[in-house]
């Protein structure tokens, strides 16, 4: 007998329809992205190259692999809008500490991975601890990050010294683009975690009822420091492929990157207020926010009227997540 089989009959059918409701979204976002090709293969030049398609997939795992991270925080209740200056921060300090201090790449990389879960778990502590909202603790993360990438440079790039290892990283494994690669591993990670793990059953249960998780044992405070400790390791290790394929640490790199990153969690169906969401509507939402930049891009769209397209589809997204989550909880209450 299954979970849901031994449910009353009226919380049987809740389930029921919550489920229905998520894999609706997700269908959604599928015809919503075969529509994008269909459009954009007729009307954007060498949109469906091979070039081209690997080069999205670069441009997805910039987005996507952050992207795993958040979906957590954001299922947790809380929120993480530090990524962008994080992984300019990271580019830089993987190429300072390889070309200027002399610590050579592999012990660089090592620092820089070590470096963002530290601050991450800062953000997380800062919340844990003090109480400090987590939009405030990572807003100054944000800021501090983002100044200090541009100090340690005096907004310059820092060139990468030679290494057959950033050539990897920053290239491509049996022609698919490495850090492509590394999203898919780190997706199927964090859906197991996500479904599979007790961590992961304590996250959904933090952002469904914070104080109810509490009495039932789980720790608020460790659950809150792993979650920014990862999203600053994930924002390092994201800074570190940034690094190898430009060949250099900028601190100006990745500007906005958060918003992408959010939005992409999002129009995969996350509730902003917690409780619900899933890694399989994040990868929908990142190929989504991925394929519209590319077209947007193809078209030769002014840049700044971009940004206009993705604040509208950010908003877009929010309010169709907010009458989902009101449904949702209109059932749960009928």
């Amino acid at each position: 007998m299954t979970a849901t089989q031994t449910l009353p009959p009226q919380r049987r059918g809740g389930v029921s329809r919550s489920i229905a409701g998520r894999s609706l979204n997700e269908i959604g976002l599928i015809a919503a992205i075969v529509v994008l090709y269909v459009v954009l293969g007729s009307t954007a030049a060498g949109f469906l190259s091979l070039d081209n398609q690997l080069g999205m997939l670069r441009d997805a795992a910039t987005v996507g692999i952050a992207a795993w991270g958040v979906t957590l925080v954001i299922i947790a209740g809380e929120i993480d809008i530090s990524i962008g200056p994080a992984v300019a921060f990271s580019s830089v300090l993987v190429a300072k500490s390889a070309a200027e201090w002399g610590l050579g790449i592999a012990p660089a990389i090592l620092l820089t991975l070590a470096a963002g879960a530290a601050w991450g778990g800062l953000a997380g502590w800062l919340r844990a601890r003090f109480e400090v909202p987590s939009f405030i603790a990572t807003l100054g993360i944000w800021s501090a990050l983002g100044g200090l990438g541009l100090y340690l440079t005096d907004a310059l790039p820092v060139v990468l010294p030679e290494s057959g290892l950033m050539d990897v990283l920053g290239g491509s494994i049996l022609g698919v683009p490495t850090p492509a690669i590394v999203m898919v591993v780190l997706f199927f990670v964090f859906a197991y975690v996500a479904r599979y793990t007790a961590y992961g059953r304590s996250v959904y249960a933090v952002g469904g009822n914070a104080p109810a998780a509490r009495m039932a044992g789980i720790d608020l405070a460790r659950v809150r420091v792993l979650l920014f400790a990862t999203t600053g390791l994930l924002s390092a290790i994201t800074g570190v492929l940034l690094a190898a394929r430009l060949g250099s640490g900028n601190g100006g790199a990745a500007s906005g990157l958060e918003f992408d990153v959010i939005a992409a969690v999002v129009i995969g169906g996350t509730a902003l207020a917690g409780g619900r969401g899933t890694m399989l509507g994040t990868l929908l939402g990142v190929g989504f926010i991925t394929v519209i930049a590319n077209g947007l891009v193809l078209l030769g769209v002014n840049s700044f009227l971009q940004n206009v397209v993705r604040g509208v589809i950010i908003v877009a997204a929010v309010l169709v997540n907010v009458v989902i989550t009101r449904r949702a909880r209109a059932t749960r209450e009928s």
